[in-house]
């Protein structure tokens, strides 16, 4: 009983304020080393492809990790709801659960999410247009529940334990629908920043940019008009051979020069500045990348001391800050802009499924719109130029690429 009474004061704090959990070490992100020294087995199940339909027999491999150090006959299971990249690397940025397993006695697994690590349902085919089919949400969270299912019922002791789902961001999304979905399974969630509202007719579209620019705000009143400036900076230094030879050279850009550079530093400008928001952590943090305590102060000191005279200065101090993001240990030869995080995110599925699945709000063309997509709902809301993301996507090009992938 008094197991029980811990765990349910354990999900109350959590649905009051997640803070008084996690004040340091946050489901993404926090002082999990990439490699802390945490103990687990790897192992497989076998998965149904297509969890909805009896005629389609495909199954696949699905991976997972389960450590069971501390656990006790009928002690609880804290299982993670893998998100989007390979879950060895969210198990070993994820220190709460095991900050906790040895006092609640738990059995700690963490399930990997389908079509991502190594639980690809066709291989290397898993992402051509007639396989990807097969990665919804409604899939992912059925492949969770039969694995619960499968470890409670063959598990000696474990039939009758309690499951409290975990998991942040996408992955706390998952913990807090399959709470709800599958309520026989799954007994309660603690959901870190998990936007479950952040749908374009619950939530302003707009918000989490807003929300940016405010952090960025309060790093330095400057640093966001410089990151505004800076977009129309790119695009005219990106028309001419000599000004593209000199970005690549400014920016320390892998590989040869190329006539679209300076889409592709937007693009990869756009990713760092809401990655660097999104790891904004008052101590130092590996997660996406190592970066130093509080990262958006830091790279606002090279764009809050001046008003920049030119495109170049202006541009020479974008690329500093920048560096504070993917270069501030100087492990990087050069920059690579195809790549925004570690390779344990991986962004070809995960595209996949926000365009299709999951909300996600964009600056969208040269009108300076907001593209607001949820399932197959398509919305564009006008938004004010006071806004810091303003970037210059061709609108041809991102309007086909929504079309292609929509139908």
């Amino acid at each position: 009983m008094v197991g029980h009474a811990r765990l349910l004061l354990l999900l109350c704090l959590a649905g009051s304020s997640l803070s008084l959990l996690i004040p340091r070490r946050l489901f993404l992100g926090g002082t999990a080393p990439t490699n802390p020294g945490y103990s687990y087995e790897t192992k497989t199940f076998q998965q149904q492809v297509d969890h909805f339909n009896f005629q389609n027999t495909d199954v696949f491999n699905q991976i997972y990790l389960v450590n069971d150090s501390w656990w006790e006959k009928g002690g609880p299971i804290f299982f993670y709801t893998g998100n989007e990249g390979e879950i060895t690397w969210f198990c070993n940025n994820t220190g709460f659960m095991w900050d906790i397993a040895a006092e609640f006695k738990a059995m700690l697994v963490f399930s990997e999410h389908r079509y991502y690590g190594s639980s690809l349902p066709f291989g290397e085919k898993s992402f051509t247009n007639e396989n990807i089919v097969y990665l919804t949400v409604e899939q992912a969270l059925a492949d969770h529940a039969m694995l619960i299912d499968h470890i409670k019922s063959g598990v000696h002791g474990a039939e009758n334990s309690s499951v409290i789902a975990f998991g942040g961001s996408y992955g706390g999304m998952l913990a807090a629908w399959i709470r709800m979905k599958y309520p026989n399974l799954v007994d309660g969630s603690i959901a870190a920043s998990a936007p479950i509202w952040q749908f374009g007719d619950l939530t302003p579209c707009e918000m989490p940019y807003k929300i940016l620019t405010r952090s960025f705000t309060k790093a330095g009143e400057l640093c966001p008009l410089a990151i505004r400036m800076s977009w129309d900076a790119l695009k005219e230094m990106g028309e001419s051979n000599a000004d593209r030879e000199w970005l690549h050279k400014t920016f320390n850009l892998c590989g040869e020069v190329d006539k679209g550079i300076a889409d592709d530093l937007s693009d990869w400008l756009q990713a760092v500045w809401f990655n660097m928001g999104m790891a904004n952590y008052p101590y130092p943090a590996s997660f996406l990348e190592p970066l130093p305590a509080w990262p958006v102060k830091e790279a606002c000191k090279y764009l809050s001391t001046k008003i920049f005279q030119s495109h170049r200065e202006l541009l020479m101090a974008i690329s500093d800050a920048a560096t504070v993001y993917y270069n501030y240990e100087g492990q990087a030869n050069c920059l690579n802009t195809s790549q925004t995080a570690l390779a344990s995110l991986q962004y070809m599925p995960w595209n996949f499924q926000v365009m299709r699945f999951v909300i996600t709000c964009l600056i969208g063309d040269l009108a300076d719109s907001y593209v607001c997509r949820h399932a197959q709902k398509w919305l564009c809301h006008s938004v004010p130029l006071a806004l810091m993301i303003c970037t210059h996507v061709n609108h041809g090009t991102f309007m086909s690429t929504l079309s292609s992938v929509k139908n």
